[in-house]
């Protein structure tokens, strides 16, 4: 099985980011995945494409959620990204 690589852009002080931060670390310790977290204001380019829309969830390259999630929504992703 291939390593899920799940990759949060988000900010500091952004209570929508630090919420879905908490669900994604819960979830972990149930299904072993890779987190990255991505700053925006640190690359002009993303800061631009996310600006309004932060968090945004990526799993293995591909936008799974925004805003918000629950702990059985990203389950129910996460084991339709395994090989």
């Amino acid at each position: 099985m291939n390593k899920i690589l799940l990759e949060i852009y988000s900010k500091e002080n952004c209570q929508l980011c630090d919420e879905i931060k908490e669900v994604i670390k819960k979830v972990n310790h149930k299904i072993n995945f890779e987190i990255k977290e991505i700053d925006i204001t640190k690359d002009e380019v993303l800061f631009e494409k996310y600006k309004y829309d932060i968090p945004v969830v990526h799993i293995n390259g591909v936008i799974a959620f925004k805003h918000r999630i629950t702990e059985n929504e990203l389950i129910k992703k996460l084991n339709t990204r395994k090989l």
